[in-house]
């Protein structure tokens, strides 16, 4: 008799610790989509975008993003299509230079770290990528990689929203 009624509690308990659990783990994952960027936000792939593509590079002792500057309207949607023709590894963060500014005072205390944010993409030698991304504010904004020293080698490209 102990046994069964064990079992139906246990049997009860469980469900709803799962339950309770997953919940949670949902909570939390779906905090980091309502994140706020400084740029504007993540765009939707399956609507139409205008495609920019960005070429990050090193030449002569620099690191150079191509095209260095671009203007956009605001409410304009981009699919940045990335690719990395440099010899080294290199990202491309998109927000506003205060942001970058601090995120790369972050990447010298821990030059491994990966990103995992709609809003950057870190490249190895040789592949290519893609950010899809809707500019809701106008201003100016900034494209950077943030390994350490790369941004300093002149790493750095410019969004005027309009």
């Amino acid at each position: 008799m102990r046994t069964s009624v064990f079992l139906t509690v246990l049997m009860t308990i469980v469900p709803l610790a799962v339950a309770a659990h997953d919940g949670e783990q949902h909570s939390k994952t779906n905090d980091h989509h309502h994140a706020i960027f400084s740029a504007g936000e993540p765009g939707d792939a399956s609507k139409p975008a205008r495609i920019i593509k960005v070429i990050m590079s090193e030449s002569d002792g620099k690191m150079l993003f191509a095209p260095a500057r671009i203007e956009l309207k605001e409410g304009d949607q981009v699919k940045f299509v990335l690719f990395n023709r440099g010899e080294l590894d290199h990202e491309f963060v998109l927000a506003s230079t205060a942001d970058n500014l601090k995120h790369a005072e972050e990447m010298k205390k821990n030059p491994d770290m990966a990103h995992e944010e709609p809003n950057s993409s870190r490249l190895s030698p040789k592949q290519s990528g893609q950010i899809v991304w809707r500019f809701t504010k106008s201003g100016e904004f900034e494209y950077a990689c943030l390994i350490p020293g790369h941004r300093e080698a002149g790493m750095i490209g410019t969004i005027v929203v309009k």
